[in-house]
C-alpha cells in the first residue's frame, strides 16, 4: 500500500499533502482538547506497536504479501484523531528510511492514516450501536472495522491513480487488483485488530477509547468523547 516517489503525479502528490495536512491539523486540535495524561503512553504504545506489526508481511496470493495499516486499530484503542497521529508519524519515519517515497507522503497520510482512522472509527461505531455491550462484540465490530477501512484505502489509491498515475497499467487492471488484493488483506487485519483490541480490553478496558459502556472508568468524571459521540 506504500505509494513510491513518482508513482501519482506532482499535482496529485501536492493535491493529496495538503488534504492530508489539514486532516492532521484538525486532529491535533481535537486530540488536545479530550488527550488525558494517562492515554498519552497509550498513544505512544500504540504508534510504536503499529511501526512493528508493520514491518511483518504475511502471503497474500499470486506471490503477493500485505501488512496491517493500523488506522482503525489506533483509532478505537485511542481515538479517531489520536489514531490519525499515530500512522501518520509511524508513516514518516517510515518514508526517512525509503519506505515509501517522501514526495508520496501526502498520500500514503492520506489513504493509511486519515481515511483508514475515519471509514473504519465510524464502521465501529455504527456495529456497536446496535450489538451487545460485551468484550467480544467490541473485539468483533473492531474487526469488520479495520477489515471495510484497508478495502476502502485501496479504493482511494485507485482513485488517486485515475487521476494522477503515471504507470501505463489501464485504471480498471489496477483498481481490480487493489481492491481485489486487499478485500484478502483486510481479512488479515481484522483478525489483527479483534485479537489486539480483545487483549487490551481483557486487561484495560477502561484505555480503550472505544470500550463505552464495556466498563466504567477508573475515576468518576465526565463521559468520555467516545461515550459522547456514541449518544
Amino acid at each position: 500500500m506504500h505509494i513510491p516517489d513518482g508513482f501519482i503525479n506532482a499535482g496529485t502528490s501536492l493535491g493529496a499533502g495538503a488534504a492530508s495536512a489539514a486532516g492532521i491539523g484538525v486532529a491535533l486540535r481535537r486530540t488536545g482538547d479530550w488527550l488525558e495524561d494517562r492515554q498519552v503512553p497509550m498513544a505512544g504504545l500504540v504508534a510504536a506497536f503499529i511501526f512493528a506489526v508493520q514491518m511483518l508481511n504475511f502471503p497474500v496470493a499470486l506471490g503477493t504479501s500485505g501488512h496491517l495499516l493500523g488506522g482503525a486499530l489506533a483509532a478505537v484503542l485511542v481515538g479517531p484523531w489520536a489514531g490519525m497521529i499515530c500512522v501518520s508519524v509511524v508513516l514518516l519515519v517510515q518514508a526517512l528510511f525509503a519506505d515509501g517515497g517522501l514526495t508520496a507522503l501526502g498520500l500514503n497520510v492520506l489513504n493509511m492514516g486519515i481515511v483508514t482512522s475515519l471509514v473504519g472509527y465510524g464502521t465501529f461505531v455504527a456495529l456497536r450501536k446496535v450489538l451487545p455491550a460485551t468484550k467480544p462484540a467490541v473485539s468483533a465490530a473492531a474487526g469488520v472495522a479495520a477489515a471495510l477501512s484497508v478495502v476502502i484505502s485501496s479504493v482511494a489509491f485507485a482513485a488517486e491513480y485515475a487521476i494522477g498515475g503515471t504507470g501505463t497499467a489501464p485504471v480498471g487492471a489496477v483498481a481490480a487488483a487493489m481492491v481485489g488484493v486487499h478485500a484478502i488483506i483486510g481479512i488479515g487485519e481484522g483478525l489483527i485488530t479483534a485479537a489486539t483490541v480483545g487483549m487490551v480490553l481483557s486487561v484495560r478496558p477502561d484505555l480503550v477509547y472505544g470500550g463505552w459502556g464495556v466498563a466504567a472508568p477508573l475515576d468518576a468524571g465526565p463521559a468520555t468523547p467516545a461515550a459522547q459521540e456514541a449518544k
